[in-house]
């Protein structure tokens, strides 16, 4: 049964590689190339975004009243999120380095982009980089919980669990006492083994 699963994970992860060279074709057909470690646009797109721009003005009359009105709610939502950046940072910072473990990169998660786009208007940029921020953070705090779940707890639960990380898959069945210290070593040294290869 445990080859199957990493059969399925090893097909997962060959599915994800597939999508992203699909998704690098796209965005040349789009005309998206790299220019110094940015995405670039050439002439004739640039041109056709400046063409769809919306002002703040219009943006605004388009949108509901009752959207409009939500806006506070979303916003007030970055200080909680600038917090748990904050406490997450610093709590893998200290404890991933008491137990050897390969610090999960923050920049790999908040990726800041979207608002360099020149058909997005101020408001919509803005948007784009509160959203960059906000699911950045919630992507990079799910790693470093992956990592401290497979440090400290690497058993599945007995129901069905929506979200799962990669990692959970290799974790102890339910129930499965009969191999619990050897798969919880297994697990850590699995950790601790990235780290050292993340370093050498």
């Amino acid at each position: 049964m445990r080859r199957t699963i990493n059969d399925l994970i090893a097909h997962i992860r060959a599915l994800e590689d597939e999508l992203e060279t699909e998704l690098i074709a796209r965005r040349r057909e789009l005309g998206v190339r790299w220019e110094e470690g940015r995405a670039v646009f050439g002439r004739e797109m640039t041109a056709r975004h400046h063409k769809l721009k919306m002002s703040v003005g219009r943006f605004l009359a388009k949108a509901g009243l009752l959207e409009i009105l939500t806006a506070p709610f979303i916003y007030a939502v970055a200080i909680p999120v600038a917090l748990l950046d904050l406490t997450a940072s610093l709590f893998q910072t200290i404890c991933f380095r008491v137990y050897g473990l390969r610090q999960v990169k923050r920049r790999e998660y908040l990726v800041f982009d979207r608002h360099r786009l020149p058909y997005l208007n101020v408001l919509q940029k803005i948007n784009c980089l509160y959203c960059s921020y906000a699911n950045g953070v919630l992507a990079y705090v799910h790693e470093i919980a992956s990592r401290t779940e497979q440090y400290w707890c690497p058993i599945k639960h007995a129901e069905r669990v929506k979200g799962t990380h990669l990692r959970y898959a290799k974790f102890l069945d339910y129930g499965d006492t009969q191999n619990y210290p050897e798969t919880l070593e297994q697990q850590r040294a699995r950790l601790k083994a990235d780290a050292e290869e993340a370093q050498g």
